[in-house]
């Protein structure tokens, strides 16, 4: 989404610079570590490369980074109580993306959708800080932070379900498609039909859930910090909004 790092750019802007460079730097990380099975060297990466890239988290949350962008997020996490374990789970839905291309039912597309965005969520909490006003728990802030990390997955997943059948990849339930009547072929076809937005549909309703769910979370960060976060729910559930206007195509 072209647009998303304009807008949470702008939303940073509000941040206190202390709290905008730590956010920029868990950011620059998320986008290394996702670069890593999607960019342009996507095809020459190993199981021993990410092995090496953990290698690389563990030394700069020890103040040993290797270059300057892990030395900013070493500096983060020295300023910050920031954990290395959504650092680490991500790497393994690296792992996961390098060995599966189906997943069987939604439990497992949640579990890689954990890893590959959920985390996002909880590494950003604490620097993001919760409101002194708040009275909800640290818990449901963090479980709100989760829930929007799925459903911007969820939503990416959806809009490039073409992308990825081009590239031999289904990251739709498997039990659900067949339920509908659908299977890979049909994915493969790209065609548009009753079956396809039933079931569409449905992806859709689960995802503004997630989206429902985030929501509650976002007034109970400190007020300078809540534009980035809203950017990212608002940007992301219009794409929602936008495959429906397109007929799920």
């Amino acid at each position: 989404c072209a647009e998303y790092p304009k807008t949470f750019y702008l939303g940073t802007l509000l941040m206190t610079p202390e709290r905008r460079r730590a956010i920029w730097a868990i950011y620059v990380r998320c986008r290394r570590t996702d670069e890593l099975v999607d960019g342009p060297n996507a095809s020459h990466i190993t199981p021993t490369a990410l092995d090496r890239w953990e290698s690389r988290l563990e030394d700069l949350f020890q103040g040993r980074p290797f270059d300057m962008l892990d030395a900013a997020l070493s500096d983060t996490v020295v300023k910050f109580p920031i954990d290395i374990q959504p650092f680490k789970d991500m790497i393994e839905g690296m792992r996961m993306d390098l060995r599966k291309s189906r997943y069987k039912n939604f439990d497992e597309l949640y579990l890689y959708c954990y890893y590959v965005a959920g985390t996002v969520g909880l590494m950003s909490v604490s620097v993001m800080g919760i409101a002194p006003e708040s009275k909800a728990s640290t818990e449901s802030v963090y479980n709100a932070a989760l829930a929007l990390g799925i459903a911007n997955q969820l939503t990416n997943i959806l809009r490039d379900v073409g992308e990825d059948a081009r590239r031999g990849r289904v990251y739709l339930p498997q039990d659900e498609l067949t339920e509908a009547g659908l299977s890979d072929e049909d994915i493969f076809a790209a065609k548009v039909t009753d079956k396809w937005r039933l079931f569409m549909k449905e992806q859709i309703k689960r995802a503004r859930m997630f989206f429902d769910e985030a929501e509650k979370g976002v007034t109970e960060l400190s007020s300078a910090s809540r534009w980035p976060v809203w950017a990212s729910l608002l940007l992301y559930r219009q794409i929602l909004d936008e495959i429906e206007a397109n007929d799920y195509d």
